[in-house]
């Protein structure tokens, strides 16, 4: 059983298609076919069901795919661990983050760690948060940069490095602005427009009124900030927004005796051997920690 077999795999099982696989991979469809086939040869058993143009993990593919994705997480942590001991601060560091965080608190970091360690090839992926704490949980991810989740998991070591403090902002013709302060009890009585549902922000948005026993008004959710911050800039509702989206196109109405914040910062699996390149990454963020 090698490696290219086990990867091919699992970018078929992930794709549920062996041209999307091949594209991934970088391969011809023969060659991920010629690959999957060996793999059956091999384990004596199909991994997969072909039944028109879906593809679907057999009973014994739903088997073996944690432990093919742990196999090659050993693998590369072991090339990590072996690069390591010549101290060379090259290779791929694979990094993920939210849009919000790469676009507003990572640029200085970023341009410091490419300035000093130009052999690295820095491979960023553009994830909502709650996906970074999967890829890192399954080994797919080395670091991610991102909301912190309200809950701990003894896995991972989480290290808080910004607080964003959410300021409750409305389109400058909306009712509100009739206020010259607000209560989390007011906004129950107008559309709010929120994080998606499953986001980490948006339970600490929902944690605050629900200690209020208070039911919001969602009228409408994404997951991508800089939208959020269109919707109420044209009145589609009221938000909680961090600082570094508040701009001339709304109003910022006091909330006072309330607090609500959340925790951005970095995370990585505490079992997983760090790259250099890694190390040299988190020394930077520490750094912005304690400026």
């Amino acid at each position: 059983m090698d490696t290219q077999s086990l990867l091919a795999f699992i970018a078929v099982a992930e794709t549920r298609s062996f041209s999307r696989a091949a594209e991934q991979l970088h391969l011809t469809q023969p060659a991920i076919s010629k690959r999957i086939a060996n793999l059956e040869q091999q384990l004596s058993c199909r991994l997969f069901d072909r039944i028109g143009r879906q593809t679907h993990l057999t009973e014994a593919g739903q088997a073996l795919m944690p432990r093919a994705q742990r196999v090659l997480v050993d693998i590369e942590d072991t090339q990590r661990l072996l690069n390591n001991l010549n101290g060379d601060i090259s290779g791929s560091l694979v990094l993920a983050t939210s849009h919000h965080i790469g676009l507003h608190r990572l640029p200085p970091v970023l341009k410091a760690f490419t300035g000093q360690y130009s052999q690295v090839k820095l491979d960023m992926r553009f994830l909502d948060s709650e996906q970074a704490y999967d890829g890192i949980l399954q080994g797919q991810l080395e670091l991610a940069v991102v909301t912190l989740s309200p809950k701990t998991n003894s896995s991972l070591k989480v290290v808080p490095i910004w607080t964003d403090y959410l300021k409750l902002v409305v389109a400058k013709d909306h009712p509100l602005n009739q206020l010259t302060q607000a209560s989390l009890k007011d906004l129950t009585q107008f559309d709010a427009v929120l994080p998606g549902f499953q986001t980490f922000t948006r339970g600490i948005v929902e944690s605050a009124f629900a200690e209020e026993n208070l039911t919001l008004k969602v009228a409408l959710s994404t997951n991508y900030m800089e939208t959020l911050k269109m919707m109420v800039s044209i009145g589609l509702g009221w938000s909680l927004l961090p600082d570094t989206l508040i701009d001339d196109s709304m109003q910022v109405i006091p909330l006072p005796d309330v607090k609500i914040t959340r925790p951005l910062g970095y995370l990585y699996h505490k079992e997983r051997t760090l790259s250099n390149a890694g190390q040299k990454m988190i020394q930077l963020l520490d750094h912005e920690r304690r400026r």
